[in-house]
This record gives C-alpha cells, structure tokens and sequence, in this order.
C-alpha cells in the first residue's frame, strides 16, 4: 500500500470508529475489563525512545503511585498502534498519548481525556516542522518540485505532527503524494529522523518544534546541524488518557493527582514543578474530548480529499458530514 493509501485507510478508520462508538458496558465489544488493577501501567510514545524517556518520567509516575495508592510501571514505546492496542487489551490503564492517537485510543479503546499538557512557556499547542541539513542549500521550493532526488523521512503513520499535518498542511493542497514526489521515503521517530537530517543520511524529514526544542537542549551540537524550512499551524498538545471502564474512584484520584501536581507553594510544589520542567511543562489542565476536535477536523479533511480521489461518493458524504459537524461545533464554542 502507497503511503497515501495508508493515510486514506487511517482517517476513514478513525471515521468509521467515531461512527460505530463503543458497545456496551459488559465488555462485549472486546474490550478487556480493568476495573479495579492492583497496579496501573502507564504507557508513553516516547520519540526518544525508553532510555532518555525513562528517567524524565519516572519521578511523575512514582509521585503519581504515592497519591493514588497503587503501584505505577511505565510501558515506553514509539509504536502508536501497539500502545493503543496494549490500552484497548486493557494491558495498560493510563497513558500520555500525542493528539491523533490520542483519538484513536478514545475511539477503539475506551479511553477517556482527563488532562492536557501545557508547555513551559504556557503555550497549549505545538507545531509540525519540516528541517533539513543547515548550510545543504536545500528550500521548501526545490522539495516541492517532486524531482524524485530526495530521500525523506516522515513519522509514524499514526503521529500527529509526523504524517497527518505535513500531509493536510504541505502536501495535500497540492498534489503531492510523497511515494511519488521522493526517491525514498522512510519512517521513523522524531529524533531519529532529526539524527539523520544532521548527518545527511535524509535530505529532509518531518519532525515537531518539542522535539526540535529538546534537542537544542539535550545536544546543542546536532540541533546546530538542523535548519526549519516549513511550520504548520498550532496542533493541541498531548494530554493524559484513561480506560474508561477504571473504578471511578481510581480514576478521580488519577484526575486529581494531575491538575494538582506542581500546583501551589511551598517545596514539594518547587520540586514537582522542577518535576515538570524536565519534561518540557509547566502544569497539566484539565480537558476532555472536545479538546482535540481541530485534529479531528484534520483527519476528516484527510478523508474527504482521499474519498474524492478514490471516486467513493458515499465515503466523501460521511467526511463531509463529519467536516460539517466539527465546524459549526466549533463556531458556536466561545
């Protein structure tokens, strides 16, 4: 399958998902119950991959032990359909999960949004970047000209700033599908794809201003490496998920450990916002399912163009429909 084709299939899933909703309360839709675990696992998609992750997160998830009064394991991974399927299996109970798999989670998981990231500078949206080799010469122009030349690197299928903006953003509004616009394409992790722009192992890859952000912190040498040449606009932030079907006492002490922590005086809060700090936030706010409809609005929009090109009049309605219901949504919201 083309990587259009997989991107098509991807939004007409999330679709149909939203559509169908879950079933039951007895679990007969599959989903394994987890009512009361004696422990919570915590799964994180993790561009950096466990062992950078592992030791940013890991003073959170034992602060988040202490305060709910069951043990925490993280589950770190940069493959969004396995951790999506690990919450769904009910092999994990929580998760910090980026925008568009976050959708995907709440639609065929059972998970519920019970908070969003905010970033240190207070911000509550990031952006989907193009880099390439500083000093290479290379602009956004020449890699819009499709020579076929090029070797890119995109994200995760199922990342947010990785594949769905770059495509609804850049590419989409003029024809371009990049199976047929590079030499090659490959798939990868934000950093990854970063690492191998800095040594010109990629002509030009997708990544995100957190991840370009960090690795200005974390190894200024590579990050002098690496120059933007395209930003889309603002994507919500990640935000933190939940089974749906937890003991709806475990999951208030959840809810309340996150838009409590870091929050006010004294040196624990000092500490839990140093906590923070190191993950790039200044305190988690609380949000629900309507928090990331403008993603939704990007995955139908993904959809539409596909249904359109496939000649499916009956897929383009239910996009179109669907396109319809968030915009309006979201021009009566204040």
């Amino acid at each position: 399958m083309s990587f259009s084709g997989s991107v098509r299939a991807l939004g007409l899933g999330l679709l149909a998902a939203a559509a169908l909703g879950l079933a039951g309360c007895d679990r007969g839709d599959g989903l394994a119950s987890v009512d009361a675990p004696d422990r919570i696992t915590f799964s994180i998609l993790s561009a950096q991959g466990q062992a950078s992750a592992a030791p940013l997160w890991q003073p959170l998830l034992d602060d988040m032990a202490k305060a709910v009064g069951v043990p925490v394991e993280p589950h770190f991974a940069s493959n969004y359909a396995a951790l999506i399927e690990d919450m769904r299996q009910g092999r994990s109970q929580a998760a910090w999960f980026s925008a568009q798999p976050a959708i995907e989670a709440m639609e065929s998981a059972g998970a519920e949004m019970i908070a969003r990231t905010v970033a240190l500078d207070g911000g509550d949206n990031y952006r989907s970047l193009l880099i390439v080799k500083r000093g290479g010469g290379l602009t956004l122009d020449r890699i819009l000209e499709c020579e076929g030349q090029l070797g890119f690197g995109l994200g995760d299928p199922q990342s947010t700033s990785g594949t769905l903006a770059p495509m609804t953003f850049l590419f989409n509004p003029r024809g371009i599908d990049p199976e047929e616009c590079f030499r090659t394409v490959r798939t990868g992790n934000h950093e990854t794809n970063a690492m191998e722009v800095a040594a010109g192992v990629l002509d030009v890859a997708t990544s995100n201003s957190v991840t370009l952000d960090e690795l200005r912190r974390r190894n200024p040498a590579v990050a002098d490496q690496i120059e933007e040449i395209w930003r889309s606009p603002p994507i919500p932030e990640g935000g933190i998920l939940i089974r749906g079907d937890l003991d709806p006492a475990l999951k208030e002490k959840i809810r309340s450990f996150f838009l409590t922590y870091g929050q006010g005086k004294g040196v624990e809060a000092e500490r839990q916002l140093r906590v923070l700090a190191a993950l790039n936030y200044s305190r988690f706010s609380a949000a629900d399912d309507n928090y990331l409809d403008p993603v939704r609005e990007l995955i139908a929009d993904q959809a539409l163009i596909a249904a359109r090109a496939d000649g499916d009049p009956a897929a383009a309605a239910e996009a179109r429909r669907d396109l319809q219901r968030l915009r309006a949504k979201r021009e009566v919201q204040p």
